[in-house]
Protein backbone atom coordinates (compact mmCIF):
# COMPACT_ATOMS: atom_id res chain seq x y z
CA UNK A 1 0.00 0.00 0.00
CA UNK A 2 1.53 3.37 -1.00
CA UNK A 3 1.61 6.36 1.33
CA UNK A 4 -1.28 8.15 -0.41
CA UNK A 5 -3.57 5.12 -0.02
CA UNK A 6 -2.47 4.71 3.58
CA UNK A 7 -3.24 8.35 4.34
CA UNK A 8 -6.64 8.12 2.63
CA UNK A 9 -7.52 5.07 4.71
CA UNK A 10 -6.35 6.74 7.92
CA UNK A 11 -8.41 9.85 7.30
CA UNK A 12 -11.43 7.72 6.44
CA UNK A 13 -11.08 5.84 9.70
CA UNK A 14 -11.07 9.10 11.61
CA UNK A 15 -13.90 10.70 9.67
CA UNK A 16 -16.50 9.91 12.35
CA UNK A 17 -14.59 12.24 14.65
CA UNK A 18 -15.15 15.18 12.33
CA UNK A 19 -18.68 15.71 13.57
CA UNK A 20 -19.70 19.21 14.70
CA UNK A 21 -20.62 17.90 18.15
CA UNK A 22 -16.97 17.86 19.28
CA UNK A 23 -16.53 20.06 22.34
CA UNK A 24 -14.25 23.08 22.34
CA UNK A 25 -10.60 22.70 23.26
CA UNK A 26 -11.07 24.80 26.39
CA UNK A 27 -13.85 22.54 27.57
CA UNK A 28 -11.71 19.48 26.91
CA UNK A 29 -8.92 21.06 28.92
CA UNK A 30 -11.26 21.66 31.85
CA UNK A 31 -12.35 18.02 31.80
CA UNK A 32 -8.74 16.84 31.70
CA UNK A 33 -7.83 19.08 34.62
CA UNK A 34 -10.79 17.68 36.53
CA UNK A 35 -9.87 14.05 35.85
CA UNK A 36 -11.20 13.04 32.42
CA UNK A 37 -11.02 9.40 31.33
CA UNK A 38 -7.55 8.13 30.54
CA UNK A 39 -6.87 6.62 27.13
CA UNK A 40 -6.71 3.22 28.86
CA UNK A 41 -10.32 3.61 29.97
CA UNK A 42 -11.44 5.00 26.64
CA UNK A 43 -9.79 2.21 24.64
CA UNK A 44 -11.86 -0.34 26.59
CA UNK A 45 -15.11 1.61 26.25
CA UNK A 46 -17.85 1.38 23.66
CA UNK A 47 -19.12 4.96 23.56
CA UNK A 48 -17.36 8.26 23.85
CA UNK A 49 -18.32 11.03 26.19
CA UNK A 50 -19.31 14.36 24.71
CA UNK A 51 -16.02 16.01 25.70
CA UNK A 52 -13.91 13.44 23.81
CA UNK A 53 -12.93 14.10 20.21
CA UNK A 54 -12.22 10.53 19.05
CA UNK A 55 -14.64 7.70 19.75
CA UNK A 56 -13.23 4.54 21.43
CA UNK A 57 -13.35 2.71 18.09
CA UNK A 58 -11.39 5.42 16.26
CA UNK A 59 -9.04 5.82 19.20
CA UNK A 60 -8.20 2.09 19.01
CA UNK A 61 -7.53 2.35 15.29
CA UNK A 62 -5.36 5.42 15.81
CA UNK A 63 -3.37 3.55 18.44
CA UNK A 64 -2.90 0.67 16.00
CA UNK A 65 -1.52 3.08 13.39
CA UNK A 66 0.91 4.57 15.91
CA UNK A 67 2.02 1.12 17.06
CA UNK A 68 2.62 0.12 13.44
CA UNK A 69 5.22 2.88 13.18
CA UNK A 70 7.48 1.08 15.69
CA UNK A 71 6.68 -2.47 14.62
CA UNK A 72 10.00 -4.30 15.15
CA UNK A 73 9.48 -6.19 11.89
CA UNK A 74 9.59 -3.04 9.73
CA UNK A 75 12.67 -1.06 8.75
CA UNK A 76 13.39 2.44 9.95
CA UNK A 77 12.60 3.75 6.47
CA UNK A 78 9.23 1.99 6.43
CA UNK A 79 8.55 3.21 9.98
CA UNK A 80 9.33 6.74 8.84
CA UNK A 81 6.94 6.37 5.89
CA UNK A 82 4.17 5.29 8.25
CA UNK A 83 4.95 8.18 10.58
CA UNK A 84 4.69 10.55 7.65
CA UNK A 85 1.19 9.22 6.96
CA UNK A 86 0.10 9.88 10.55
CA UNK A 87 1.66 13.36 10.34
CA UNK A 88 -0.40 13.99 7.21
CA UNK A 89 -3.60 13.16 9.10
CA UNK A 90 -2.47 15.22 12.09
CA UNK A 91 -2.06 18.40 10.03
CA UNK A 92 -5.71 18.13 8.96
CA UNK A 93 -7.06 17.17 12.39
CA UNK A 94 -8.90 19.49 14.75
CA UNK A 95 -7.16 20.73 17.91
CA UNK A 96 -9.26 18.30 19.98
CA UNK A 97 -8.26 15.36 17.78
CA UNK A 98 -4.60 16.35 18.01
CA UNK A 99 -4.91 16.39 21.77
CA UNK A 100 -6.22 12.82 21.72
CA UNK A 101 -3.18 11.89 19.64
CA UNK A 102 -0.90 13.46 22.27
CA UNK A 103 -2.64 11.50 25.00
CA UNK A 104 -2.12 8.24 23.13
CA UNK A 105 1.57 9.01 22.67
CA UNK A 106 1.95 9.96 26.31
CA UNK A 107 -0.05 7.20 27.99
CA UNK A 108 0.28 4.23 25.65
CA UNK A 109 4.00 4.32 24.88
CA UNK A 110 5.51 4.48 28.36
CA UNK A 111 8.39 2.27 29.57
CA UNK A 112 7.50 -1.16 30.99
CA UNK A 113 7.50 -0.70 34.80
CA UNK A 114 7.92 -4.44 35.47
CA UNK A 115 10.96 -4.58 33.22
CA UNK A 116 12.47 -1.53 34.90
CA UNK A 117 11.89 -3.06 38.32
CA UNK A 118 13.51 -6.34 37.28
CA UNK A 119 16.52 -4.63 35.69
CA UNK A 120 16.96 -2.37 38.72
CA UNK A 121 17.02 -5.43 40.99
CA UNK A 122 19.65 -7.07 38.78
CA UNK A 123 21.72 -3.89 38.77
CA UNK A 124 21.62 -3.59 42.56
CA UNK A 125 22.55 -7.26 42.93
CA UNK A 126 25.48 -6.82 40.54
CA UNK A 127 27.08 -3.95 42.47
CA UNK A 128 30.78 -4.62 43.03
CA UNK A 129 30.87 -7.62 40.68
CA UNK A 130 32.22 -7.99 37.12
CA UNK A 131 28.59 -7.98 35.90
CA UNK A 132 27.91 -4.44 37.15
CA UNK A 133 28.61 -2.79 33.78
CA UNK A 134 26.32 -5.14 31.83
CA UNK A 135 23.61 -4.75 34.47
CA UNK A 136 23.79 -0.98 34.12
CA UNK A 137 23.43 -1.26 30.33
CA UNK A 138 20.32 -3.45 30.71
CA UNK A 139 18.82 -0.99 33.20
CA UNK A 140 19.45 1.93 30.84
CA UNK A 141 17.76 0.08 27.99
CA UNK A 142 14.75 -0.66 30.20
CA UNK A 143 14.20 3.06 30.63
CA UNK A 144 14.08 3.64 26.86
CA UNK A 145 10.38 3.92 26.20
CA UNK A 146 8.48 2.93 23.04
CA UNK A 147 7.59 6.63 22.95
CA UNK A 148 11.23 7.46 22.25
CA UNK A 149 11.31 5.09 19.28
CA UNK A 150 7.99 6.48 18.05
CA UNK A 151 9.23 10.06 18.04
CA UNK A 152 12.51 9.01 16.43
CA UNK A 153 10.56 7.48 13.54
CA UNK A 154 8.76 10.80 13.02
CA UNK A 155 12.18 12.42 12.65
CA UNK A 156 13.09 10.06 9.78
CA UNK A 157 11.14 11.70 6.95
CA UNK A 158 12.41 15.08 5.64
CA UNK A 159 9.72 17.25 7.22
CA UNK A 160 9.61 15.19 10.40
CA UNK A 161 11.79 17.45 12.56
CA UNK A 162 9.67 20.44 11.61
CA UNK A 163 6.56 18.44 12.47
CA UNK A 164 7.84 17.50 15.94
CA UNK A 165 9.01 21.02 16.80
CA UNK A 166 5.65 22.47 15.75
CA UNK A 167 3.76 19.74 17.62
CA UNK A 168 5.58 20.57 20.86
CA UNK A 169 4.92 24.29 20.38
CA UNK A 170 1.21 23.49 20.18
CA UNK A 171 1.45 21.10 23.13
CA UNK A 172 3.23 23.40 25.62
CA UNK A 173 0.29 25.68 26.55
CA UNK A 174 -1.76 22.62 27.61
CA UNK A 175 0.71 21.12 30.09
CA UNK A 176 -0.55 23.08 33.07
CA UNK A 177 -4.13 22.00 32.48
CA UNK A 178 -3.43 18.33 31.73
CA UNK A 179 -0.55 16.69 33.59
CA UNK A 180 -0.99 13.51 31.52
CA UNK A 181 0.86 15.24 28.70
CA UNK A 182 4.01 15.90 30.74
CA UNK A 183 5.67 12.61 29.77
CA UNK A 184 5.35 13.37 26.06
CA UNK A 185 6.71 16.86 26.56
CA UNK A 186 9.67 15.59 28.60
CA UNK A 187 10.46 13.01 25.92
CA UNK A 188 10.43 15.65 23.20
CA UNK A 189 12.60 18.05 25.19
CA UNK A 190 15.11 15.29 25.91
CA UNK A 191 15.34 14.30 22.24
CA UNK A 192 15.61 17.92 21.10
CA UNK A 193 18.45 18.51 23.57
CA UNK A 194 20.41 15.85 21.67
CA UNK A 195 19.25 16.60 18.14
CA UNK A 196 19.82 20.35 18.54
CA UNK A 197 23.09 20.16 20.45
CA UNK A 198 25.40 23.01 19.42
CA UNK A 199 27.78 20.47 17.90
CA UNK A 200 25.20 19.96 15.14
CA UNK A 201 24.42 23.64 14.60
CA UNK A 202 25.99 25.95 12.05
CA UNK A 203 26.73 29.61 12.79
CA UNK A 204 25.91 31.80 9.80
CA UNK A 205 26.06 35.53 9.26
CA UNK A 206 22.82 37.07 8.05
CA UNK A 207 23.39 40.13 5.87
CA UNK A 208 21.48 42.35 3.49
CA UNK A 209 22.69 40.04 0.71
CA UNK A 210 20.98 37.02 2.33
CA UNK A 211 17.83 35.65 0.64
CA UNK A 212 14.77 37.82 1.13
CA UNK A 213 12.92 34.88 2.65
CA UNK A 214 15.53 34.69 5.41
CA UNK A 215 15.41 38.43 6.10
CA UNK A 216 11.62 38.17 6.33
CA UNK A 217 12.10 35.64 9.11
CA UNK A 218 14.22 38.16 11.04
CA UNK A 219 11.31 40.57 10.83
CA UNK A 220 8.86 37.88 11.91
CA UNK A 221 10.84 36.52 14.86
CA UNK A 222 12.46 39.68 16.27
CA UNK A 223 11.32 39.58 19.90
CA UNK A 224 13.11 42.50 21.59
CA UNK A 225 12.81 45.55 19.33
CA UNK A 226 10.13 45.20 16.65
CA UNK A 227 11.36 45.71 13.10
CA UNK A 228 9.13 48.37 11.56
CA UNK A 229 10.11 48.29 7.90
CA UNK A 230 12.59 47.09 5.31
CA UNK A 231 14.54 50.29 5.96
CA UNK A 232 14.73 49.32 9.63
CA UNK A 233 16.04 45.83 8.91
CA UNK A 234 18.53 47.22 6.36
CA UNK A 235 19.88 49.53 9.07
CA UNK A 236 20.35 46.55 11.39
CA UNK A 237 22.33 44.76 8.67
CA UNK A 238 24.47 47.79 7.70
CA UNK A 239 28.27 47.78 7.46
CA UNK A 240 28.75 48.62 11.15
CA UNK A 241 26.39 45.83 12.25
CA UNK A 242 26.49 42.08 12.36
CA UNK A 243 23.72 39.54 12.67
CA UNK A 244 24.40 35.86 13.30
CA UNK A 245 22.14 32.88 13.70
CA UNK A 246 22.35 29.19 14.56
CA UNK A 247 20.95 26.88 11.86
CA UNK A 248 20.13 23.16 11.95
CA UNK A 249 20.45 21.03 8.79
CA UNK A 250 16.90 19.67 9.20
CA UNK A 251 15.44 23.19 9.61
CA UNK A 252 17.78 24.79 7.14
CA UNK A 253 15.55 27.62 5.99
CA UNK A 254 15.41 29.59 9.23
CA UNK A 255 17.59 30.43 12.24
CA UNK A 256 16.81 28.80 15.58
CA UNK A 257 18.15 31.85 17.41
CA UNK A 258 19.81 35.03 16.19
CA UNK A 259 21.70 37.93 17.71
CA UNK A 260 22.05 41.50 16.45
CA UNK A 261 25.33 43.30 17.13
CA UNK A 262 26.39 46.95 16.82
CA UNK A 263 30.10 47.77 16.46
CA UNK A 264 30.94 51.00 18.31
CA UNK A 265 33.72 52.94 20.03
CA UNK A 266 31.97 52.94 23.44
CA UNK A 267 29.38 51.06 25.48
CA UNK A 268 25.87 51.97 24.29
CA UNK A 269 23.52 53.51 26.85
CA UNK A 270 20.41 54.02 24.71
CA UNK A 271 18.76 51.91 22.03
CA UNK A 272 17.38 54.88 20.06
CA UNK A 273 20.62 55.71 18.13
CA UNK A 274 21.07 52.05 17.27
CA UNK A 275 17.61 51.91 15.69
CA UNK A 276 17.91 55.28 13.92
CA UNK A 277 17.67 54.52 10.21
CA UNK A 278 19.06 57.97 9.30
CA UNK A 279 22.21 57.63 11.41
CA UNK A 280 25.50 57.27 9.54
CA UNK A 281 27.36 53.97 10.01
CA UNK A 282 30.08 53.94 12.63
CA UNK A 283 33.74 53.96 11.59
CA UNK A 284 34.78 50.31 11.81
CA UNK A 285 38.41 51.37 12.08
CA UNK A 286 37.63 52.89 15.48
CA UNK A 287 35.37 50.12 16.74
CA UNK A 288 36.45 48.80 20.14
CA UNK A 289 33.11 47.61 21.49
CA UNK A 290 30.57 45.05 20.34
CA UNK A 291 27.07 45.63 21.69
CA UNK A 292 24.62 42.71 21.64
CA UNK A 293 21.33 44.58 21.53
CA UNK A 294 18.86 41.86 20.58
CA UNK A 295 18.76 38.08 20.99
CA UNK A 296 15.68 36.27 19.73
CA UNK A 297 14.66 32.61 19.87
CA UNK A 298 12.50 31.66 16.91
CA UNK A 299 11.10 28.22 17.83
CA UNK A 300 8.70 27.97 20.82
CA UNK A 301 8.81 24.19 20.40
CA UNK A 302 12.48 24.19 21.45
CA UNK A 303 11.79 25.72 24.85
CA UNK A 304 14.23 24.35 27.40
CA UNK A 305 16.91 23.66 24.76
CA UNK A 306 19.70 26.12 25.52
CA UNK A 307 21.98 27.40 22.80
CA UNK A 308 22.00 31.13 23.52
CA UNK A 309 25.19 31.00 25.59
CA UNK A 310 26.99 29.06 22.87
CA UNK A 311 25.76 31.54 20.28
CA UNK A 312 27.32 34.47 22.14
CA UNK A 313 30.62 32.62 22.61
CA UNK A 314 30.81 31.71 18.92
CA UNK A 315 29.91 35.25 17.84
CA UNK A 316 32.57 36.74 20.14
CA UNK A 317 35.18 34.42 18.62
CA UNK A 318 34.05 35.33 15.10
CA UNK A 319 34.08 39.06 15.79
CA UNK A 320 37.53 38.95 17.38
CA UNK A 321 38.83 37.19 14.29
CA UNK A 322 37.40 39.88 12.01
CA UNK A 323 38.06 42.90 14.24
CA UNK A 324 41.16 42.38 16.42
CA UNK A 325 40.73 45.84 18.02
CA UNK A 326 37.51 44.81 19.77
CA UNK A 327 38.13 44.75 23.52
CA UNK A 328 34.70 45.18 25.08
CA UNK A 329 31.74 42.84 24.63
CA UNK A 330 28.52 43.91 26.30
CA UNK A 331 24.77 43.92 25.89
CA UNK A 332 22.14 46.61 25.90
CA UNK A 333 19.29 44.63 27.41
CA UNK A 334 15.74 45.18 28.64
CA UNK A 335 14.54 44.33 32.15
CA UNK A 336 11.14 42.87 31.24
CA UNK A 337 10.05 41.91 34.75
CA UNK A 338 11.02 45.11 36.55
CA UNK A 339 7.82 47.15 36.37
CA UNK A 340 5.42 44.37 37.44
CA UNK A 341 7.81 43.43 40.26
CA UNK A 342 8.02 47.01 41.52
CA UNK A 343 4.23 47.36 41.41
CA UNK A 344 4.10 44.70 44.13
CA UNK A 345 7.17 45.77 46.11
CA UNK A 346 7.25 49.60 46.15
CA UNK A 347 6.25 49.80 49.81
CA UNK A 348 8.88 47.23 50.76
CA UNK A 349 11.54 49.28 48.95
CA UNK A 350 10.59 52.36 50.98
CA UNK A 351 11.15 50.39 54.16
CA UNK A 352 14.78 49.86 53.15
CA UNK A 353 15.54 53.60 53.05
CA UNK A 354 17.42 55.34 55.82
CA UNK A 355 15.53 58.11 57.63
CA UNK A 356 17.41 60.87 55.80
CA UNK A 357 16.76 59.30 52.41
CA UNK A 358 13.07 58.81 53.22
CA UNK A 359 12.74 62.45 54.30
CA UNK A 360 14.38 63.69 51.11
CA UNK A 361 12.10 61.53 49.00
CA UNK A 362 9.10 62.74 51.01
CA UNK A 363 9.92 66.35 50.22
CA UNK A 364 10.09 65.52 46.52
CA UNK A 365 6.74 63.75 46.70
CA UNK A 366 5.10 66.48 48.74
CA UNK A 367 4.36 64.41 51.83
CA UNK A 368 5.03 61.19 53.68
CA UNK A 369 6.00 58.68 50.97
CA UNK A 370 3.90 55.56 50.47
CA UNK A 371 4.10 52.80 47.93
CA UNK A 372 1.17 54.23 45.99
CA UNK A 373 2.66 57.74 45.93
CA UNK A 374 5.96 56.34 44.76
CA UNK A 375 4.41 54.37 41.89
CA UNK A 376 2.43 57.42 40.82
CA UNK A 377 5.64 59.49 40.76
CA UNK A 378 7.35 56.80 38.67
CA UNK A 379 4.54 56.79 36.13
CA UNK A 380 6.17 59.43 33.87
CA UNK A 381 9.85 58.59 34.27
CA UNK A 382 11.11 60.50 31.24
CA UNK A 383 9.98 63.77 32.85
CA UNK A 384 12.12 63.29 35.98
CA UNK A 385 15.09 65.63 36.38
CA UNK A 386 18.59 64.15 36.57
CA UNK A 387 18.91 65.26 40.22
CA UNK A 388 15.43 64.14 41.25
CA UNK A 389 15.32 61.93 44.38
CA UNK A 390 12.45 60.07 42.69
CA UNK A 391 14.66 59.24 39.72
CA UNK A 392 17.44 58.07 42.02
CA UNK A 393 14.95 55.91 43.93
CA UNK A 394 13.81 54.28 40.69
CA UNK A 395 17.41 53.47 39.81
CA UNK A 396 17.98 52.05 43.29
CA UNK A 397 14.91 49.86 42.96
CA UNK A 398 16.16 48.58 39.60
CA UNK A 399 19.55 47.70 41.11
CA UNK A 400 17.79 45.90 43.96
CA UNK A 401 15.58 43.97 41.53
CA UNK A 402 18.42 42.90 39.27
CA UNK A 403 21.16 42.22 41.81
CA UNK A 404 19.51 41.15 45.05
CA UNK A 405 15.99 39.88 44.47
CA UNK A 406 16.15 36.17 43.72
CA UNK A 407 14.12 32.98 43.69
CA UNK A 408 16.05 29.94 44.90
CA UNK A 409 19.30 31.82 44.37
CA UNK A 410 18.48 32.90 40.82
CA UNK A 411 17.58 36.45 39.69
CA UNK A 412 13.92 37.15 39.11
CA UNK A 413 14.55 38.81 35.77
CA UNK A 414 14.75 36.28 32.87
CA UNK A 415 17.25 38.36 30.89
CA UNK A 416 19.49 38.69 33.95
CA UNK A 417 19.34 34.93 34.51
CA UNK A 418 20.41 34.31 30.94
CA UNK A 419 23.40 36.64 30.82
CA UNK A 420 24.61 36.05 34.38
CA UNK A 421 24.41 32.32 33.78
CA UNK A 422 26.70 32.82 30.79
CA UNK A 423 29.35 34.51 32.91
CA UNK A 424 28.46 38.18 32.40
CA UNK A 425 28.16 40.75 35.17
CA UNK A 426 25.71 43.60 35.68
CA UNK A 427 27.76 46.60 34.60
CA UNK A 428 25.40 49.57 34.32
CA UNK A 429 21.75 50.61 34.48
CA UNK A 430 20.90 53.21 31.83
CA UNK A 431 18.29 55.89 32.43
CA UNK A 432 15.96 56.31 29.41
CA UNK A 433 17.78 53.49 27.66
CA UNK A 434 14.54 52.66 25.86
CA UNK A 435 12.25 55.71 25.83
CA UNK A 436 9.71 54.02 23.54
CA UNK A 437 6.19 53.33 24.88
CA UNK A 438 7.10 49.64 25.09
CA UNK A 439 10.27 50.40 27.03
CA UNK A 440 8.47 52.68 29.49
CA UNK A 441 5.67 50.18 29.98
CA UNK A 442 8.11 47.32 30.51
CA UNK A 443 10.77 48.84 32.74
CA UNK A 444 10.17 52.62 33.05
CA UNK A 445 12.54 53.05 30.10
CA UNK A 446 15.54 51.56 31.91
CA UNK A 447 18.00 49.29 30.08
CA UNK A 448 20.95 47.28 31.37
CA UNK A 449 24.51 46.67 30.19
CA UNK A 450 25.72 43.15 30.94
CA UNK A 451 29.48 43.00 30.45
CA UNK A 452 31.17 39.87 29.08
CA UNK A 453 34.66 40.22 30.52
CA UNK A 454 36.41 37.42 28.64
CA UNK A 455 39.06 37.00 31.34
CA UNK A 456 36.52 36.64 34.14
CA UNK A 457 33.71 34.60 32.62
CA UNK A 458 34.71 31.50 34.59
CA UNK A 459 34.95 33.44 37.84
CA UNK A 460 31.55 35.02 37.33
CA UNK A 461 29.93 31.68 36.47
CA UNK A 462 31.36 30.20 39.67
CA UNK A 463 29.98 33.11 41.70
CA UNK A 464 26.59 32.75 40.07
CA UNK A 465 26.47 29.01 40.74
CA UNK A 466 27.05 29.80 44.43
CA UNK A 467 24.16 32.26 44.57
CA UNK A 468 26.28 35.41 44.21
CA UNK A 469 25.41 37.92 41.50
CA UNK A 470 28.44 39.55 39.82
CA UNK A 471 28.01 43.33 39.74
CA UNK A 472 30.11 46.42 39.05
CA UNK A 473 30.90 49.10 41.63
CA UNK A 474 28.33 51.38 39.98
CA UNK A 475 25.56 48.89 40.70
CA UNK A 476 26.75 48.32 44.24
CA UNK A 477 26.58 52.08 44.90
CA UNK A 478 22.88 52.02 44.00
CA UNK A 479 21.88 49.32 46.45
CA UNK A 480 19.38 50.29 49.14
Amino acid sequence: MNSNNWLTRSVALLRPALEPKVASLSAAGEVAAGGGRSTRERLKATLRRHQEALSPRVLRRTLTELQAIIDPQVSEVEGGRRARGVAGWYTQATPEQRRDCWLLMSEQFAPDPKKIQAMRAQYEAAQGTPEEGQAEIRLRKAFVSPRTRLLQRFAVFPEGMRFLVDMRAELLPHLKGDKRLLALDAELENLFSTWFDVAFLELRRISWDSPASLIEKLIKYEAVHDIRSWGDVKNRLDSDRRCYGFFHPRLDSEPLIFVEVALMDEMAECITPLLDEAAAPSDLGKATTAIFYSISNTQPGLRGVSFGDSLIKRVVETLKGEFPKLKTFATLSPAPGFRPWLAKNAAAMLEKLAAKQRAELGRALGGQPTGEHLLAAFDKPLELDAKSPVRLMLMRCAAQYLGREANEGRPLDPVARFHLGNGARIERINWAGDPSPKGVKQSYGLMVNYLYDLKRLGKHRAMFSQGQIPISGAIEDLYL
